[in-house]
């Protein structure tokens, strides 16, 4: 084992690079934080049940004042309380529990520091069996938790002696390896040793930075070490022999890199912005600017130092701003920030680190860049003390004048934005003064007519303000103030009524010719001599007339209320006052004439038709009047029948009800089905009553049990009328003859394709049979053919013409020929090359043309031609007696052919 008991007789050396190890025989060590143990073994029952303690973990904290927070490597199966008591979080066996050691991290809430500990659970049944001895060796010993209490006490592993961190530089030089310590056992007197090292940095990434010699147990660094990378290491150190037993357990070895002085200071930004308003007092927090610098921040290496170097531009004093050293915060130390003046600032910030020595530290710059904010600190004055402008009379939502004002604010900011409000020579309120968003102006607007008549003349007083109030201490001068003079100008106005509507109240039945009123029109115009004419606008009834020089209105048609243009008694008529002017200006007046009722129409019976049954139950109908007079000309009305004719009083009888209704009764029990007029006389009770004979229609029917009318009279009345049947029965006809022909059109049409398939020879069908175009035949020698045919087609007779309608199915359709070229009856030989051309491109350009793959017939021979069969034109082997020299004529492509007929032997 690792001993440093001076009596043992054994030897641990450790050779520290200037260091000397503090052990426990010598002196107390200084205190560490961390746990008790690195390894705690606890010994468990074979069955541990849910929420069991197991042991109480304990933790050195050294005085440290944060919050220590315990975390397992294993929540599913165990937790442990703020107070470092492992509980058992499930029911566990000895089957279940876990192989790998329990890792137990605590964590400093405040600084985020960290210490780990080991946990080695055995069940109790293998420490009875002897397969883990309860001590396993002189510096650890076994201690075992009751099942269910903490009364006993956990033991700990007891360390001989503490090795303090290692402190190495970083960025050291060299050279490499570089030793820092030594390690041996006091084992190594009697047999042969092997040590070793592992952790990060040896055998865990990153990999060969620490190599220890295997015999010596010297630890060496390899290569220079970043503590901006890795701040510390964190390695254990082994001793085996050489079969590999462990023969001391392992130590920790802690490195603690160094800092260096190898970083400057970086600020966040290159560029900072900040604002402060202008008139700030001094001592205003205008930004923070920050710089941070790798290097150990406990350290002098890492504590920076802010300070301005240089203020751009240098007003009203070179020193407006300071800089707090700490923290970087930026406040202002003289008094004059004016926007007006000096819009913006630039300073030249550094940051140096070793406290801001200027010897050894390292510093870098950034720029601050504060910008003076506007504050309203200058109102606005108007460019002139007074402003014209001139209006028309009665004219509104015009611009009269524009204001124009300066304000030395920012544009288009609250402060710069102006509000201008009349303070004087406007008391009704006819202007107001809108601002310009773009122009800043003030718009004097007129918003009520002005009468040239009333005032000629308006002097305004305006006022311009801000959309903000002043800064404090700051006063309104006498240039945000102007006045200004409008002058109207007179214009033609027009004539108007007075009063407008007219209203009079009149009886209706007023003969023509009959005065009802003046209605006469005022001029506005009193400056100028002008005459005023009158004339008809709106007469809907066409019952007045007006006097164009007088207004006098009157009648040219008898007034009646019971006019359809007449609501309510009320008749409008609009009339026109138009004056010489130039130009000439015209208003209207209505006059409103109320008619007074007379007793002038005489009552009729309502309703005018009725139905009652032949043999009625009950045989009364209930009848009122309609009178176009109102009360009291109108009801209540008296009814009677009329003498004649007089089976009218014989069969019926009429009885009132009350004032506006009576009562027609039947008087016999039967009366047959027919159409009945009779004769009923109504009187009004108007002053001078007037009557009316009116007659009641009424339909005398048979009707079924509930009272409804059944003959064929009242189906036709109720349904369909005859029209309404003959148009639809002449529909249906209509119907059935387009059906007809339509059958006949197609049975015709089917006679027609069967008579042309008929006409069809099978073999000459070129659809469905194969056509052989290179066949020769059985040789020309016996074939007698007429040439003369194939030069003179035309001459073929006409009855061997086929009839129309009788074509083969591969022919050309029936269709307009188009202008395709006719040869003569004798054409010359050499014409024969043109004449297919000529009618390939009359083909090209027919519409009617077939398709390219169907056979083009540019002359057809028929069926029946005189010239006979192709094959009489003899070979050369049987011609002999012919004279084929004249195919030499008919162009460049039969001159092959006469070559090999009418050559000579050779």
């Amino acid at each position: 084992m690792y001993s440093l008991h001076e009596g043992s007789g054994l030897l641990l050396l450790l050779v520290l690079a200037g260091l000397q190890i503090a052990a426990e025989s010598r002196g107390a060590p200084p205190c560490r934080p961390g746990f008790s143990e690195d390894v705690y073994k606890v010994v468990v029952p074979d069955i541990t049940e849910k929420g069991q303690p197991l042991f109480n973990v304990r933790f050195v904290s050294c005085g440290r004042g944060g919050l220590m927070r315990f975390e397992c490597s294993n929540p599913s199966d165990f937790r442990i309380e703020a107070d470092g008591v492992l509980y058992a979080a499930r029911t566990l066996q000895r089957s279940t529990l876990p192989v790998s050691p329990l890792l137990i991290t605590a964590s400093d809430t405040a600084t985020q520091q960290q210490w780990v500990a080991q946990v080695r659970l055995v069940p109790r049944q293998q420490v009875q069996e002897g397969a883990v001895p309860p001590v396993m060796s002189k510096d650890l010993k076994e201690i075992a938790f009751p099942p269910r209490n903490m009364d006993s006490q956990l033991k700990r592993m007891k360390r001989d002696w503490v090795i303090p961190p290692i402190n190495v530089p970083e960025n050291s030089r060299g050279p490499f390896p570089q030793e820092l310590v030594r390690i041996r056992s006091d084992h190594d007197k009697n047999r042969s040793l092997r040590y070793s090292v592992t952790g990060p940095g040896a055998d865990q990434p990153p990999t060969g930075i620490f190599i220890i010699d295997p015999i010596s147990g010297e630890l060496s660094v390899n290569k220079p070490l970043d503590r901006e990378h890795i701040p510390n290491f964190h390695l254990r150190a082994h001793a085996v022999d050489l079969n590999g037993n462990q023969v001391e357990n392992p130590i920790d070895i802690v490195i603690n890199v160094i800092d260096m002085n190898d970083n400057r200071p970086e600020f966040t930004h290159q560029i900072w912005n900040g604002t402060v308003p202008e008139g700030s007092k001094p001592g205003s927090f205008v930004m923070t600017v920050t710089a941070v610098d790798k290097d150990d921040p406990k350290t002098a290496n890492g504590m920076l130092r802010y300070k301005i170097l240089s203020q751009n531009p240098e007003s009203p004093t070179s020193n407006m701003f300071t800089i707090n050293n700490k923290t970087g915060g930026i406040i202002t130390v003289a008094a004059g920030l004016d926007r007006e003046k000096v819009p913006q600032y630039t300073l030249i910030i550094q940051a140096s680190d070793m406290e801001g020595n200027p010897m050894y530290g390292l510093s870098n710059t950034a720029t601050a860049v504060i910008r003076v904010t506007d504050i309203n600190d200058n109102p606005p004055e108007f460019t002139a003390e007074t402003f014209f402008g001139e209006v028309p009379e009665n004219r509104v939502n015009v611009i009269v004048a524009n204001l124009t004002v300066t304000d030395k604010d920012q544009p288009n900011t609250l402060a710069w934005n102006a509000v201008y409000k009349i303070t004087g020579g406007d008391p009704t309120g006819r202007f107001s003064v809108p601002t310009d968003p773009t122009t800043n102006e003030g718009l004097v607007t007129v918003v009520k007519p002005i009468d040239y008549e009333t005032s000629r003349t308006y002097v305004l007083t305006v006022e311009a303000r801000n959309e903000v109030p002043l800064a404090k201490g700051i006063h309104t001068p006498r240039q945000s103030t102007a006045t200004v003079s409008i002058r109207v100008i007179d214009v033609n106005e027009s004539p108007y009524f007075e009063p407008n509507p007219k209203f009079i109240r009149l009886e209706e039945g007023m003969m023509p010719d009959s005065t009802l009123t003046t209605f006469s029109a005022q001029d506005p115009d009193r400056f100028m001599q002008q005459t005023i004419r009158y004339s008809k606008l709106s007469d809907p009834a066409n019952w007045l007339r007006i006097d164009t020089n007088t207004g006098r209105i009157t009648t040219i048609a008898i007034l009646d209320r019971e006019s359809p243009y007449v609501k309510n008694n009320l008749y409008n008529a609009t009339f026109l006052a138009t004056d010489n002017g130039i130009p000439p200006a015209s208003g209207t007046g209505t006059l409103q004439i109320f008619l007074l009722d007379i007793n002038d129409n005489a009552p009729r019976v309502s309703p005018q038709e009725v139905e009652i049954c032949e043999k009625p139950d009950p045989n009364a109908i209930n009848i009122t009047a309609f009178d176009g007079d109102l009360s009291p000309n109108a009801g209540p009305f008296a009814f009677e029948l009329a003498n004649r004719p007089a089976d009218v009083r014989r069969n019926w009888t009429i009885t009132r009800i009350s004032g506006d209704y009576a009562q027609v009764s039947l008087k016999i029990g039967f009366l047959e089905s027919g159409i009945y007029e009779i004769p009923i006389i109504i009187t009004d009770s108007g002053n001078l009553p007037m009557s009316n004979t009116s007659y009641l229609r009424i339909k005398v029917c048979q009707c079924d049990i509930n009272g409804d009318c059944t003959d064929q009279q009242h189906i036709m009345a109720a349904g369909l009328g005859t029209g309404a049947i003959i148009s639809i029965l002449l529909c249906i006809i209509i119907l059935l003859i387009l059906v007809l022909m339509f059958v006949v059109w197609m049975k015709r049409r089917d006679k027609e394709r069967q008579a042309k398939q008929l006409l069809i020879d099978p073999e000459d069908d070129v659809r469905d049979n194969i056509l052989k175009y290179d066949e020769e035949g059985g040789g020309e020698e016996d074939q007698d053919y007429d040439l003369s045919q194939l030069q003179q087609p035309d001459t073929i007779e006409p009855d061997a013409i086929k009839p129309v309608g009788i074509r083969r199915l591969d022919e050309r359709p029936l269709h307009p020929e188009p202008q395709y070229p006719m040869r003569s009856a004798a054409p010359h030989p050499g014409d024969i090359g043109d004449f297919i051309n000529e009618g390939l491109k009359a083909a090209d350009n027919d519409p009617t043309a077939p398709p390219y793959d169907s056979l083009l017939v540019f002359d057809y021979e028929g069926s029946g031609s005189t010239a006979g069969s192709l094959s009489s034109l003899n070979s050369s082997s049987s011609g002999g007696d012919q004279d084929y020299d004249y195919l030499n004529d008919w162009g460049p492509r039969f001159r092959k052919l006469a070559d090999m007929y009418g050559g000579s032997d050779d």
